[in-house]
């Protein structure tokens, strides 16, 4: 009888994982990652229950336990797949991942897609039919261990047991390869706590790996477990903590916001009755003969940052009304170039250039064109500000590329950097590292972006300049307003 409470221990032990990835699922329920997640500490919980099933020597007839043995086994054997599912997940669907044109990022997705997950799981499907036959589990045997002395059952493995090996060596590279792909992650949140998730599983098969030896035993696994789900749950409370902390963080930022609702109305009415007489009276000076070329050009420059000025002022107006903008398609190459040519003066006046490189004609999404102007108008001022004055090559790239129905913008520019710690805050509205910025440009920039269902990060800063990328779904928000 002392057999059959071990293995209800082993088995208890068991339910460890599920539980923490009960309480995962119910936090980020809306996580494709989430979910794999899920699923994988579900297959751990089936392996536990699957060692606990030898342990019922004194319950269990051998016959019995064998055919238990050999279907729980899907748990450490479909593992493989659903990691693979996992590192999938992170390299094509979440937003926070970046570098996507690097070459570690370009043979990733090679090698990272449906079709090689088929095979794995195919591959998977072949593994757990040869434990079925006595080429890879022949029968089980009565054991005991003389650290445990308990009479259990030990799996009898046949000739082809090699390939289960070999099978969960592949699990070890699969978590080795999610662990530098968290690199490749923004939110920090997440990347350690995927990093500390890798780790712990590498442990937790290498101790499944000791349960092959029979003098062992086959408790070394339940030990491993307890060690898993024991640092997880710990990695899994901080890393939820550290979010309701920044949550809370947000929330007396978004106050601030709230407060200021009231003063921007009445901003934006006094700066629309000024715009007005700008409108008026550059309409007089363009209608004068007297003027010159050079004139001229001033004059009508004046009169599109007026228009652009009127647009961005009715938006405001309309999202204080209704937090909503109007949106329908739109030249994203146009819009690059008027932001760039509403800030010609002061890109002479800092002798900085811009390099705009679009190989795609037409570059068309469904964007707020005002808003989208001011949104490259922030990047590029930003930018400018942030280029030394000694700095010889003061130069900003902006370059495009299509992956899937994703556009993808890169902004380079020679600028002084950003500190790595503080490539989240820089979005966060009224926290700015310009004397005399006041917090609100990438704050509206993030805004825009992720209200047109993309996304914007920085991907690399140092003393010699930033790499901004921006995400943007060809047709992200018409395809939401049709579901």
């Amino acid at each position: 009888m002392n057999s059959m409470i071990i293995g209800l221990l082993i088995c208890t032990i068991g339910l460890m994982p599920l539980v923490l990835a009960l309480s995962m699922k119910s936090i980020y329920k809306e996580s494709k990652l989430s979910t794999a997640l899920f699923v994988y500490m579900l297959l751990v919980a089936i392996w536990q229950i699957d060692v606990g099933i030898l342990y019922f020597a004194d319950g269990l007839s051998e016959e019995t336990a064998l055919i238990l043995f050999k279907l729980l086994r899907l748990g450490p054997t479909f593992s493989v797949p659903i990691v693979f599912y996992i590192t999938c997940t992170i390299l094509n669907d979440e937003p926070t991942i970046l570098k996507r044109s690097n070459r570690f990022w370009i043979v990733l997705l090679k090698i990272f897609d449906k079709r090689t997950l088929y095979f794995l799981t195919a591959w998977s499907g072949i593994v757990y039919l040869i434990n079925w036959f006595p080429v890879g589990i022949d029968s089980l045997h009565t054991n005991r261990t003389t650290f445990l002395p308990i009479d259990h059952y030990f799996p009898v493995y046949g000739p082809l047991s090699w390939v289960y090996f070999v099978h969960m060596l592949g699990f070890v590279l699969l978590m080795v390869i999610v662990y530098l792909t968290t690199k490749l992650m923004i939110d920090s949140n997440m990347r350690s706590f995927l990093r500390v998730f890798c780790i712990y599983s590498v442990f937790l098969i290498v101790s499944g790996f000791l349960n092959f030896f029979p003098e062992m035993g086959v408790i070394s696994s339940s030990i491993g477990v307890i060690m898993f789900s024991t640092f997880i749950v710990h990695e899994f409370i901080k890393m939820n903590t550290q979010m309701k902390a920044r949550y809370y963080q947000l929330m007396e930022r978004q106050k601030k916001l709230d407060y200021t609702g009231s003063l921007a109305g009445s901003l934006i009415h006094e700066v629309k009755n000024t715009n007005q007489i700008i409108m008026g009276f550059s309409s007089l000076l363009d209608n004068k003969e007297a003027l010159g070329k050079k004139d001229k050009v001033a004059v009508d420059m004046i009169q599109k940052s007026s228009e652009h000025l009127e647009g961005l002022t009715n938006n405001y107006k309309e999202y204080l009304k209704s937090s909503s903008v109007s949106i329908k398609k739109e030249n994203i190459e146009i819009i690059i170039n008027r932001a760039i040519g509403f800030l010609s003066e002061m890109l002479k006046e800092h002798e900085v250039t811009v390099q705009f490189t679009n190989n795609y004609a037409p570059l068309e999404a469904h964007v707020n064109k005002t808003n989208f102007e001011q949104l490259f108008i922030n990047l590029i001022k930003n930018s400018i500000e942030a280029m030394p004055n000694d700095r010889e090559d003061k130069k900003i790239i902006i370059n495009t590329e299509i992956i899937e129905e994703t556009i993808i913008i890169h902004l380079k520019d020679k600028g002084k950097g950003i500190p790595k710690g503080n490539w989240e805050s820089i979005f966060d509205p009224f926290i700015s590292y310009n004397e005399r910025g006041m917090g609100l440009g990438l704050p509206f920039v993030k805004k825009t972006m992720i209200e047109h269902l993309g996304n914007i990060n920085v991907v690399e800063s140092s003393s010699e300049g930033t790499h901004f990328q921006l995400e943007l779904p060809k047709n992200g928000i018409m395809n939401l307003k049709n579901e």
